[in-house]
């Protein structure tokens, strides 16, 4: 039993040494089956071509859960919640208004709006990729009386045609916002999303003016605009840029653009170790076959000897 043993191992260590060689070999090859697409740069007298693939517009709206209808305020902004398609952005208008936008995410929305002084009509329209809108959503009344604008004078509203503008990562994108009452000089604070410090400006008087950023990278991004007037009144607006462009993503694998490469120094081990193996494995199968001639001559010696001692006097004379 214990030679049968031996035996096996011997024939198990070269088989295990053979099979790390192997992965060894293997694995020093970089993956290379995926190439990328070479992507030339534009030439002189080059042409670009861009195709939109048309689709229907969404079918489902969204719907305003909070705040209630027939609700009332005294302080502004309020936050707006309610349920959404997945994906697609969701504006909010009041009286008629775009006062802020955001993207659809889990199948819900919630942003921030200021209120104008008395009644507003809240609804929510949402819109796909190409602008297309859904249905409009139900109605939320309520309403906004603040005393402190009797002693300051006018309520400041913020406002703009666009809840969602686009241009090229690294190239300037602009924004016409509206500032509506209060009394000047307005002081503006923009958060572009993007992580850069926040842009401060100064609005002398209230009216249309342009806005603008330049997004280093290609991404979606909300951008939160606050206005304060000479009073201390404030409103907001929430909107969404988009930069478009490559999106940087983090491979999960690295991928060899090139051809295949062999790391020497494990390749060179793995050679030199390849002939003892063999040899192993070879002194292996010799010293099996021994064993096992061995094995068959005891046991004819053992059947020879049998039949010896059960021979007969006479035939033993």
């Amino acid at each position: 039993m214990t030679q049968k043993i031996r035996s096996s191992l011997t024939l198990m260590v070269p088989a295990i040494l053979a099979a790390t060689l192997l992965v060894l070999l293997v694995a020093v090859h970089p993956a290379s089956a995926i190439e990328r697409i070479p992507n030339p740069a534009p030439q002189p007298g080059s042409y670009g071509l861009e195709a939109v693939k048309p689709k229907d517009p969404p079918t489902v709206g969204a719907t305003i859960n909070t705040p209630a209808n027939g609700a009332s305020f005294s302080t502004s902004p309020v936050t707006v919640n309610g349920i959404c398609p997945d994906g697609l952005l969701v504006e909010i208008y009041n009286n008629g208004v775009m006062v802020g936008s955001v993207m659809c995410e889990g199948g819900s929305f919630s942003l921030q709006i200021s209120l104008f002084a008395g009644l507003n009509e809240l609804t929510a329209i949402v819109y796909d990729d190409l602008e297309q809108a859904g249905p409009t959503s139900n109605i939320a009344t309520i309403n906004y009386t603040d005393t402190r604008f009797t002693a300051f004078g006018q309520l400041v509203t913020l406002t703009s045609q666009y809840g969602r503008r686009s241009a090229a990562a690294t190239t300037e994108l602009t924004w016409p916002i509206q500032i509506s009452g209060g009394a000047g000089p307005y002081a503006l604070s923009i958060d572009w999303g993007d992580g850069t410090p926040s842009e401060l400006r100064s609005q002398a008087v209230s009216g249309a003016l342009n806005i603008a950023h330049t997004f280093k990278k290609a991404g979606i991004y909300q951008v939160n605009i606050k206005v304060t007037d000479s009073n201390g009144v404030t409103a907001f607006l929430q909107v969404i840029a988009v930069a478009s462009g490559k999106v940087d993503v983090q491979p999960a694998a690295t991928v060899a653009s090139g051809p295949p490469q062999v790391l020497w120094v494990p390749a060179a081990a793995a050679v030199i170790l390849l002939l003892p193996a063999f040899l192993l494995g070879r002194m292996s199968q010799t010293v099996s076959i021994r064993n096992r001639m061995l094995k068959e001559r005891d046991s004819f010696e053992k059947e020879a000897n049998a039949q010896e001692v059960w021979k007969s006097p006479t035939e033993k004379a």
